[in-house]
C-alpha cells in the first residue's frame, strides 16, 4: 500500500482547531451589534454599509449636534433649530438661521427620523442623514449654520480641539485623519438614527397592552382615523405614522410626494412661486404642490404645521382637510386638479373632531421629550 503523504495545510489546519487538550480555538470577534433599544414593535432601522452604528460613534454625534462650533458665527447649532421637548422642532411658521435669515419653510421633527426615505419637505434626491447634513452646514440659501465655501475652517476648529479630536478617534479609528467632513456627518448621522420615539399612551396601548392608556375619546378618534370617511392612514400609515418609511427589512423604499390643495392660486393647481414643491427639482408639471408628508408621532408639541408652517393648529389641520384642501374653501368649492385623490373632504362633528385630536395628542411621548439619552450632554443640570 502506498504511503500517504503528510500535507503541510492538514498541519496548519490542526494546529488551527486545537488549543490545550483539543479544544476548538476561539474565532476572534467582531464588532459586537449595536443595541438600538428599540421600542416594542419597532423595526430594525436601515443603516449605511460604510456607517455602522457604535456607542462611540453616537455618543461623539450627540455632542456634535449640541455644539455652536458647527455654525460660522458660533451661534448656533442644530439643536438649536432641533429642540427635543418639540420633539426636534423650533415652534417657529419659519425656521431663522444663524445669520438671521428666515427660512421659508417649517422645521421638521426628528423623531424617528432613521426610518424616513426623505429627508426635506421635498427633495427626491437627499436619502441618507449623511448626504442631507451638508445642507445646513454648506446651504447658501438659505444660510443655516454659514460654512460656504468654508469647509476647512470648520474641520480646522474642530481638530483645534484635543479632546474632541481623540473623541473622533476612538469612533473611527481606521480613518486618516479623524476629523474629516465624511466622519462628522456620520457621526451626526448616527445620533439621530438613535432619536426613537415609541413609548406614548398610543404605544402603551397598542404594544404594551394597558387598555386604558388611550382615552375613550382617544380610542373614538383612533377609529375615524382609520376610517374610510377620513382616509388619513393612506399618507400617514404604519407604526411610524408615515408612508415614506423604510427599515432594515422593507424592500426598496418609496418616496411618496402630495398635494394637499393648500393652494391653488391660478384654478390649475399652482402654488405660490416662492415654494411651489417637487416640481423645483424635478420640473415636472405634475409635482406642482407635492411636499413629503410628516410622521404624526409627538405631532401635537410641532406646531405650526404645513411645509410652511401656515396651519397653527391641529384644529386648524383637520379643518384643511375636511374642506377637502383650503384652497377648496377659498376658491369656491373648486379643488386643485393636482391635489391628492385621498385629499376629498369630510364631514365631523364637534365631538368627533374633539376625538380626533385626543388621538393625535395621544402620540405624544413625554419620555422621549424628556429622554437624558437625547440632551445636549453640555447642558447644565
Amino acid at each position: 500500500m502506498a504511503r500517504r503523504r503528510w500535507q503541510p495545510w492538514k498541519r496548519l489546519a490542526v494546529t488551527l482547531l486545537t488549543v490545550g487538550c483539543g479544544e476548538p480555538a476561539p474565532i476572534p470577534a467582531g464588532p459586537a451589534p449595536y443595541d438600538w433599544k428599540l421600542p416594542k414593535g419597532f423595526p430594525t432601522p436601515r443603516v449605511p454599509e460604510d456607517n455602522p452604528m457604535s456607542e462611540a460613534k453616537v455618543q461623539l454625534g450627540r455632542s456634535l449636534f449640541y455644539d455652536k462650533r458647527l455654525s460660522l458665527n458660533g451661534t448656533q447649532s442644530c439643536g438649536s433649530c432641533h429642540e427635543q421637548a418639540r420633539a426636534f422642532t423650533d415652534g417657529r411658521m419659519h425656521s431663522v438661521g444663524s445669520t438671521g435669515q428666515t427660512h421659508r419653510r417649517n422645521g421638521q421633527g426628528l423623531a424617528n427620523v432613521a426610518y424616513a426615505t426623505s429627508l426635506t419637505w421635498a427633495n427626491s434626491a437627499l436619502l441618507t442623514l449623511e448626504a442631507q447634513a451638508l445642507t445646513p452646514l454648506f446651504g447658501k440659501e438659505p444660510v443655516e449654520l454659514g460654512f460656504a465655501d468654508q469647509q476647512e475652517v470648520m474641520l480646522e476648529r474642530l481638530r483645534s480641539d484635543p479632546e474632541l479630536s481623540a473623541r473622533f478617534a476612538e469612533a473611527f479609528p481606521a480613518a486618516s485623519p479623524p476629523v474629516s467632513l465624511a466622519t462628522l456627518t456620520q457621526a451626526l448621522s448616527a445620533f439621530q438614527r438613535t432619536l426613537l420615539s415609541g413609548t406614548s399612551p398610543y404605544d402603551r396601548y397598542l404594544e404594551g397592552g394597558v387598555v386604558d392608556a388611550l382615552s375613550p375619546a382617544a380610542k373614538r378618534g383612533l377609529a375615524l382615523f382609520l376610517s374610510e370617511r377620513m382616509e388619513c392612514d393612506h399618507c400617514h400609515s404604519g407604526f411610524n405614522f408615515q408612508d415614506a418609511t423604510a427599515h432594515e427589512a422593507t424592500p426598496e423604499p418609496i418616496l411618496p410626494f402630495h398635494n394637499t390643495g393648500l393652494y391653488n392660486e391660478d384654478g390649475r393647481g399652482a402654488y405660490p412661486a416662492t415654494d411651489p414643491g417637487l416640481i423645483e427639482l424635478t420640473g415636472r408639471p405634475d409635482d406642482m404642490g407635492r411636499f413629503r408628508a410628516p410622521s404624526l408621532r409627538n405631532v401635537a408639541v410641532t406646531a405650526p404645521y404645513m411645509h410652511d408652517g401656515s396651519l397653527v393648529t391641529l384644529s386648524d389641520v383637520l379643518d384643511h382637510y375636511a374642506a377637502g384642501g383650503l384652497a377648496r374653501a377659498r376658491n369656491g368649492g373648486a379643488a386643485s386638479p393636482l391635489q391628492s385623490a385621498f385629499v376629498r373632504g369630510f364631514t365631523l362633528t364637534p365631538a368627533e373632531k374633539a376625538d380626533v385630536l385626543a388621538f393625535l395628542e395621544s402620540l405624544t411621548d413625554a419620555e422621549f421629550l424628556a429622554d437624558p439619552r437625547f440632551a445636549d450632554p453640555n447642558a447644565a443640570p
